[in-house]
């Protein structure tokens, strides 16, 4: 009896994507439950299982465009046979390079713990989605054309594009600074990080504390949570936080539910969870749909200031950099602190200068005295 392989459906929307890698070889036994191939979208990459067992027989190629629905190969009861590697797909014939090159679109700076951690965490899910790149066919490896290289685009790449211009376009963004001095945070880090790791199982990060803050300043400033919709205004009140995730292959944002009701080991877990899920392929389209706000960190790489652009349809995005130690006036005296340079990029439409300003010392205020944090002051 043979079994078709079919594309499933992976979310609303969603109705092709790009069949990016076959793990098992054409006439291979598989198991129910094995790998067969990696499907790429515009929003996640989902590995797909097998759900007979028998001999793989496959129909699509590597590197294929495929739609929602489409049989890619079969699964025939039998004994298994040998055969070489599947093949990618055939290259098209592209066209010469034009004298004048597209302009390439930024995406916003990637977030990830500032310090690495010991427990699994999404520095893990950046090195996962970055390992898993060498899998990738030869139709979207960069191509040789004299003095120029064509690569095609992926399905997330090309949505993240229309994602960043459609925000330029229909969003009066506008960027405002401040600085937070990192001393406290760094402080109660050190000092409780053992007994904190010994009860929770999770190392205790910087994300969890901005997290925190990020709800802190919300409550403050609800317009800042809160969207436009035609001619409306959405106000939103609950408190899911986008952490931005930056990969060779794109930016995935996932979304830590209910950050106002979690303690900071709460955070810390999902995380970590969030971690696992991309190291395994398993990040779903329900992990990153739903957030009201955006965390962005571009410190992590070394940047210094930033203007994050924003995640639509949100209405406000932080950008975090790197601790740096700088002197600064502190009680009439010169003083070295590390400090952070934070920058709010937002909607001012429905966001004014006064509430922007009100946000960021609020984060300023929380990370600079994490005791109300955790006595939610």
């Amino acid at each position: 009896m043979s079994f078709e392989i079919k594309i499933p459906a992976v979310g609303e929307s969603i109705t092709s994507g790009l069949l990016s890698v076959w793990h098992k070889n054409d006439g291979a036994a598989v198991a129910a439950g094995d790998a067969l191939f990696t499907l790429e979208t515009d929003k996640v990459s989902t590995e797909i299982t097998a759900e007979k067992a028998g001999v793989l027989k496959i129909t699509a190629a590597a590197g294929s465009e495929v739609k929602i629905g489409e049989v890619v190969g079969s699964i025939e009861e039998g004994a298994a046979t040998t055969a070489p590697p599947p093949k990618a797909a055939a290259k098209t014939k592209d066209k010469p390079v034009a004298a004048k090159e597209a302009a390439a679109v930024s995406a916003p700076a990637p977030v990830a713990a500032i310090e690495p951690p010991a427990a699994p965490s999404i520095s893990d899910a950046v090195a996962a989605a970055n390992t898993a790149l060498s899998t990738l066919s030869e139709n979207t490896a960069p191509v040789a054309e004299g003095r120029s290289t064509r690569k095609k685009l992926s399905p997330l790449r090309r949505k993240i594009a229309q994602q960043l211009v459609m925000a330029q376009h229909t969003a009066a963004i506008l960027t405002t600074f401040n600085e937070c001095d990192m001393s406290a945070v760094m402080s109660l880090r050190t000092s409780q990080q053992d007994a904190f790791t010994k009860e929770h199982g999770v190392k205790l990060g910087f994300m969890s504390f901005f997290i925190k803050a990020t709800v802190s300043a919300l409550k403050a400033c609800p317009a800042i949570n809160g969207r436009m919709d035609g001619e409306d205004f959405v106000q939103n009140h609950y408190y899911d936080i986008g952490v931005a995730v930056g990969t060779e292959r794109g930016l995935v944002v996932p979304v830590v539910r209910a950050a106002d009701q979690k303690s900071f080991a709460d955070i810390e877990r999902d995380l970590a969870a969030y971690a696992v899920k991309a190291r395994e392929g398993k990040i779903k389209i329900e992990d990153l749909q739903g957030g009201v706000f955006t965390l962005s960190n571009g410190g992590i790489y070394g940047s210094l200031l930033s203007t994050p652009i924003l995640n639509p349809p949100q209405s406000g995005i932080l950008g975090m950099h790197k601790i740096q130690e700088r002197p600064i006036a502190e009680k009439g005296q010169v003083v070295i602190r590390p400090m952070m340079y934070l920058a709010l990029s937002y909607d001012h439409r429905v966001v004014d200068g006064k509430e922007a300003v009100t946000f960021l010392i609020r984060v300023k205020e929380c990370i600079e005295n994490p005791v109300r944090l955790m006595l939610d002051l």
